[in-house]
């Protein structure tokens, strides 16, 4: 049972990287892997079923109405953002569109809160540099934002999920409660951070556009295509347990730190799927998810929003990694410091 779990781990951590037809159809991908893996472990139940059917909809749900709504406010963006700009100047402007993101991603999803970044940089006049900074900036802020609550997005969704039964007994605020200290703070460096990246910045014709206009149908699919991944997560983490439980839960939390540096090039909350399970010490927990998250903002694969952003407006992943991986790599000594400091105070 452990060995077929061990082999689905791989082949879900590895196939998506090397092989461009998965990575294309990673979705329908990742629900074969999933049924297979319950399968395989012999852990199929009905109420694993209704799990599965259930946990999405509360973010499928939100996703479609922030989508909706962001689709019919998105002629308003596009018209006044220059003027909010002309009337506040690019430091302020810098500042709020970084911190407000990073903390509405979690309320609008993560998935939401790319779109309007999206289409905001679209419409600003500024240098490609100085957008792609912001661009970058921003998703890291969206990404780590997004933790605090299960709607954020598929990683915070998936962690709640296999945290609801003992010893935690998860609910919507698990995340915020144990996270907030380590993640607001980081939020408003990001956005002080992006305010001394722009002060230099003057306006041009030559920025990133959007490749693309958002319709409709894209709301419909989107949100399709959510649903499938949460289930599919639900069935991975479910057969990934014996793996996590006799394996993972005994590696101490500074190692599991480390080890999830590579959520930069593995899509984060496939990672979590696989790791993060209630045989887990909360350090455990807390250390894997700060990883998970910050890891996945290095590069333009780590992360949704990196790679909606960066699909729409065509930055390329080396562009991405001149700020993303030194940024991260900052911030993970600067938490790992700070988790070392608090387990010795618990």
């Amino acid at each position: 049972m452990i060995i077929w779990s061990i082999i689905i781990l791989l082949l879900v951590l590895t196939l998506p990287f090397f092989v461009k037809r998965v990575e294309e159809e990673l979705e329908i991908f990742f629900f074969i892997m999933g049924i297979a893996a319950v399968s395989f472990t012999g852990q199929w139940s009905s109420d694993l079923i209704k799990q599965a059917l259930a946990e999405p909809v509360k973010i499928t749900a939100a996703v479609f109405i922030a989508g909706v709504l962001f689709k019919a406010l998105q002629k308003s963006i596009a018209k006044n953002i220059n003027k909010i700009l002309d009337k506040i100047g690019i430091k302020l402007f810098a500042f709020f569109l970084v911190a407000g993101l990073g903390l509405a991603s979690s309320v609008i999803t993560v998935i939401v809160a790319a779109l309007i970044l999206v289409e905001i940089i679209s419409h600003l006049k500024l240098d490609k540099k100085d957008e792609t900074r912001l661009v970058v900036l921003s998703c890291f802020s969206m990404g780590i934002g997004s933790a605090l609550t299960p709607i954020g997005e598929p990683l915070a969704t998936i962690i709640t999920s296999k945290l609801q039964g003992q010893p935690y007994h998860a609910g919507f605020w698990f995340l915020f409660k144990n996270m907030w200290f380590y993640i607001i703070p980081c939020i408003l460096f990001l956005a002080g951070l992006a305010v001394k990246m722009t002060e230099k910045s003057s306006k041009s014709s030559g920025g990133l556009k959007e490749s693309r206009e958002e319709e409709i149908n894209d709301i419909f699919i989107r949100t399709g295509k959510i649903y499938l991944f949460i289930v599919s997560l639900v069935f991975l983490g479910t057969g990934f347990k014996p793996v996590i439980d006799n394996y993972i839960s005994k590696i101490p939390y500074y190692f599991i730190y480390w080890i999830n540096l590579v959520s930069a090039i593995l899509n984060n909350s496939t990672l979590a799927a696989a790791e993060i399970g209630p045989s887990m010490s909360l350090n455990q927990v807390i250390a894997a998810t700060l990883a998970l998250i910050t890891a996945g903002g290095m590069l333009v694969s780590g992360n949704i929003p990196n790679i909606i952003a960066a699909n729409k407006l065509k930055i390329r992943n080396k562009d991405w990694a001149m700020l993303g991986v030194p940024l991260g790599l900052g911030i993970m000594v600067v938490y790992f410091i700070v988790i070392l400091s608090q387990t010795g105070q618990r």
